[in-house]
């Protein structure tokens, strides 16, 4: 089994299933970030070279099955996987977690791309904490007015006069959060729906002070067959072997 990583979710699913010796699993990381959190069970770090390069990697080493567990954010990755898994006639589950859905006292706006997002913040200077990743932070160049608080996995370089940056990988605590809100003076935060738990104590801290969050929702993406749990892949998968899952 190939399993698409680059989330939380793909790394537990790797290790639940180390220890089953009906399957041998592959995790494969595209490399996007420098700080890749690998199993200790079998990975790779690289692309294919989009959807024919997938679907000549499933056929080379003989894969049965495919899980995308990739970011919802990875678009092309998870076309790559449909158009792969067509190809090859090879079963593909995407796992995908649950959407954040705004709760009473949220105060979003959501909006349907990182351009939309930039738009959103308004022509006054604002202090925005901006928590969408490095490849998406060129949307915000046409809004250079904004002072930044930038969080990401690795840091870089954002082309903004006015941002900056600190590197820091989930968990992060509710107070941990409402404590840098609050130190920061931000007045609005940005964030992806990524749906992980791993980051969502900044929404609670935004709502418990009363600031807006611009939040931007999920790219399409090709429809698939989906389970939004490491359960669902174990049932998935323990039927396509043909015995009950354990």
């Amino acid at each position: 089994m190939l399993i698409l990583g680059g989330t939380n979710e793909g790394r537990r699913l790797a290790k639940r299933l180390a220890g089953d010796a009906r399957y041998r699993t592959l995790l494969s990381y595209a490399g996007r970030t420098e700080r890749v959190r690998a199993p200790d069970s079998a990975h790779r770090i690289g692309g294919f070279g989009g959807a024919q390069g997938l679907a000549d990697f499933l056929r080379e080493h003989a894969f049965d099955a495919l899980v995308d567990s990739t970011h919802p954010f990875a678009a092309r990755i998870s076309a790559n996987a449909v158009a792969a898994a067509a190809l090859t006639g090879t079963p593909l589950l995407r796992l995908a977690r649950p959407r954040w859905r705004p709760l009473p006292g949220d105060l979003w706006t959501e909006v349907p791309s990182m351009e939309a997002a930039a738009e959103a913040l308004g022509s006054a200077p604002r202090r925005v904490f901006l928590t969408v990743g490095r490849l998406e932070i060129a949307a915000f160049l046409r809004a250079p007015q904004h002072d930044y608080l930038v969080r990401a996995i690795d840091a870089f370089e954002t082309g903004l006069p006015r941002a900056r940056v600190i590197a820091a990988r989930g968990p992060f605590s509710f107070e941990a959060e409402h404590q840098l809100l609050v130190e920061q003076r931000i007045e609005l935060l940005v964030s992806k729906n990524s749906g992980t738990p791993l980051t969502y104590e900044k929404l609670a801290a935004a709502r418990a002070l009363g600031l807006p969050v611009v939040m931007v929702e999920r790219p399409h993406v090709p429809e698939a067959r989906e389970t939004a749990s490491l359960e669902g892949v174990v049932e998935w998968l323990a039927t396509l072997h043909g015995a009950p899952s354990t």
